[in-house]
């Protein structure tokens, strides 16, 4: 073990490989959820749930292990809420856009993410994004998130006179679900490890002994990964004029994956007294190539997990604990019969409970300030609303970039702002 101690300087950073390898287990289980979940959403836009299972798998491992070996970062990556979302209900279902379009969009998002990563310009978008806009941005995903799982419960219903309404709340799939969603807080509460994933298979057992869920059995061969692998449509996009949804994409990701990173650095000492950020440039690239990555298997955007943070509260301090995340992933590829027997009305709790996370950045704003909150709450409410993250985001730097000037606050108004802000407005009028 001397050679892994002196790869990823583990005692140097006051860890140790048991350490680590616990560290690896608790982020594991905190973020294993995405497993069933994602293949669930993406199996909506018309994929192929087996091949999505293993490419969400293989996505998640192979981005993982890059982070750890090479950035040598305890953080673990796989596709990312919301941006799954926006694939399905947003691009494919929203846009009437072929899933192979929308593959092709996240692959040209992933390689402008490396290209901005390597030239340095990543960090500049970042930093011209006002953090009022990051904060409702993040609340409006947890928004978006929750509408979904709500309406994948049965919870919420279309109704011709109010748009929506309350469903059969007296339903078999609703009460199961509400009883997912409660279990799933009390074992947060509790701090137990793996509490969405326990909270998912808890309801799912109880679905299947009653008769509302089929089960199909536990383990099983791997799926194939044909139907997703390659497939994308990169000359679709174009086609389609949907470079607009390839920057919606891009900003979403990056306001993901700043948060995220920004977070773990802190709580892992990888911050100086500075303020500098150890290995930043390693973990910003590596998490940029996961995405092209997962597009080739066949998913939607791959981004670092804030759920990592689970696993550095361990005491993962080094990139042996995103190894062992990656090597659980692997483990996992023979329970695709089990995944498939998980019902919608299972899933839909953690996504519930997920956007539940998410919202809680509207705290943070600045609520002296309406030229803050306003812009970045609007956003986040027009994102459930219009089905769009990308119509949330381009309402948002509208509105702000017009509050700002229209109150003289041109220092706020950054050139970043007002790039973005126009983009936006093209959006709406070419999209």
């Amino acid at each position: 073990m001397a050679w892994l101690d002196k790869y990823f300087g583990i005692t140097a950073r006051g860890s140790s490989v048991r350490t680590e390898l616990l560290a690896g287990l608790a982020t594991f289980l905190t973020m294993a959820y995405i497993i069933v979940v994602h293949p669930a959403i993406l199996k909506d836009a018309g994929m192929d749930f087996g091949a999505v299972f293993v490419a969400t798998i293989l996505a998640a491992a192979i981005a993982t292990f890059i982070m750890g070996a090479w950035a040598k970062w305890p953080v673990a990556l796989a596709p990312g809420m919301g941006l799954n979302a926006f694939f399905t209900y947003g691009i494919v279902i929203g846009m009437k856009q072929p899933w192979q379009v929308a593959l092709g969009a996240v692959f040209l998002s992933g390689v402008l993410a490396l290209v901005l990563s390597l030239t340095g310009l990543r960090e500049w978008i970042i930093n011209a994004i006002p953090k009022a806009l990051k904060l409702g941005i993040g609340a409006g995903i947890g928004l978006f998130l929750a509408i979904i799982g709500l309406r994948n419960a049965g919870v919420v219903v279309d109704h011709p006179a109010t748009l929506v309404g309350l469903g059969n709340v007296a339903s078999p799939a609703v009460l199961l679900a509400t009883l997912g969603f409660i279990v799933m807080i009390v074992l947060d509460k509790l701090r137990v490890p793996g509490a969405i994933v326990i909270g998912i298979l808890g309801t799912a057992i109880i679905g299947w002994l009653v008769g509302a869920a089929s089960f199909a059995g536990v383990v099983g061969p791997v799926p194939s990964l044909a139907p997703t692998f390659l497939q994308l449509d990169i000359g679709g996009v174009f086609s389609a004029g949907l470079i607009s949804v390839v920057m919606a994409l891009l900003f979403v990701d990056f306001f993901d994956t700043a948060g995220t990173l920004t977070s773990v650095a802190n709580i892992s000492g990888k911050v100086d007294k500075d303020g500098k950020v150890e290995g930043i440039g390693k973990a910003v690239i590596a998490d940029s190539a996961a995405t092209t990555i997962g597009a080739l298997l066949g998913t939607s955007n791959t981004t670092s997990y804030i759920e990592s943070g689970a696993g550095i509260k361990e005491g993962g301090r080094t990139g042996l604990t995103a190894i062992t995340v990656a090597a659980l992933f692997l483990l996992c590829l023979g329970f695709a019969p089990l995944a498939q027997s998980i019902p919608a009305f299972a899933t839909a709790p953690a996504l519930v409970f997920v956007a539940c996370h998410f919202t809680r950045n509207l705290v943070d704003l600045d609520w002296s300030d309406p030229t803050d909150y306003a812009p970045a709450v609007l956003g986040a409410i027009m994102m459930p609303l219009t089905y769009s993250i990308a119509h949330g985001i381009a309402i948002a730097f509208i509105v702000y970039a017009l509050a700002k000037l229209a109150t003289k606050q041109f220092e706020k108004t950054t050139l970043g702002v007002l790039i973005i802000a126009g983009l936006s407005v093209l959006h709406f009028v070419f999209g």
